[in-house]
């Protein structure tokens, strides 16, 4: 008989994660990015958005550890703060495109019939375009921010999740313990709350993981083209295009704000592959 996710194998799977190296490194970056977050105000030198024109373009010393960008303004400061406003872009945008992703997945996976080819349809129709393409679509309906290139990413990756589930509720709803509860009469509603969503999460945490480091890419991507964060505002992407032009003179400036995309993204897609290999029961 097929059983559900029981205490040993979760706790299985803990000891197999704990055993990845991947995953040690992955957590330690995220970890580290999660602390610089968390005390931005006491690990930054300098108000990351205050200008100063006279101390512009200089290179690294004890003032500022990684110099100025293009308006004097601290870049060590602004890739600290940086830190903050990127994690709330993953996690924002996780939240709301797993969210919406599970209402409609479970919902085409459980029903089937005409739910299920309106809602796999229009997931489809999603997909058939490029993410970031489809994202500068909806920031340029909804108007140049911050918050608006949240909500284009969190859109863009519904279509992601939403398969997954669907997925994961096609196999399980047919296994034994889920036609036992239908026999004595359980309501829809608490089977896919408590026996059947339960045991499709392991695929959507993997994905989950995996999807804060592309949102936070995504959302840089936005700024650096000029549709995310405001002017001024200390994202990564936006200090990237602000000091392109600083390239030779100033490598620095757009140096820095890469190295950190690249290690935070880094970090999300190493912890969300050791959690891939950790929930995999065919892997031991």
């Amino acid at each position: 008989m097929n059983t559900p996710i029981t205490v040993t194998s979760q706790h299985h799977a803990y000891r197999k994660l704990l055993r990845h190296r991947s995953a040690t490194i992955g957590a330690s970056i995220v970890l580290f990015f999660i602390i610089v977050a968390i005390f931005a105000p006491v690990i930054a030198t300098h108000d990351p958005r205050q200008a100063n024109v006279v101390e512009r373009l200089q290179g690294g010393s004890a003032e500022h550890y990684l110099g100025t960008d293009g308006v004097g303004r601290d870049i060590f400061s602004r890739i600290v703060y940086g830190t903050r406003i990127s994690l709330k872009v993953g996690l924002i945008a996780m939240t709301f495109s797993i969210g919406f992703g599970t209402l409609f997945g479970a919902i085409a996976g459980y029903y089937g019939g005409r739910a299920d080819n309106l809602i796999m349809r229009v997931m489809d129709m999603m997909l058939a375009m490029p993410s970031i393409l489809l994202a500068m679509v909806i920031v340029t309906i909804l108007g140049q921010s911050l918050t608006n290139a949240i909500i284009a990413v969190s859109i863009v990756y519904i279509p992601q999740y939403a398969r997954i589930l669907r997925a994961s509720v096609l196999r399980v709803r047919e296994l034994d313990y889920v036609i036992a509860a239908k026999v004595i009469g359980a309501s829809d509603r608490r089977i896919l709350v408590t026996t059947v969503l339960p045991n499709c999460l392991a695929p959507l945490i993997v994905q989950a993981t995996l999807g804060i480091g592309a949102a936070i890419l995504d959302a840089a991507g936005l700024s650096f083209i000029g549709l995310g964060a405001e002017v001024g505002e200390p994202e990564w992407g936006a200090m990237l295009n602000e000091n392109l032009k600083f390239i030779r003179r100033k490598p620095l400036a757009v140096t820095a704000p890469g190295i950190a995309i690249f290690l935070i993204v880094l970090g999300f897609n190493l912890l969300g592959d050791a959690l891939r290999d950790a929930l995999d029961p065919q892997i031991d």
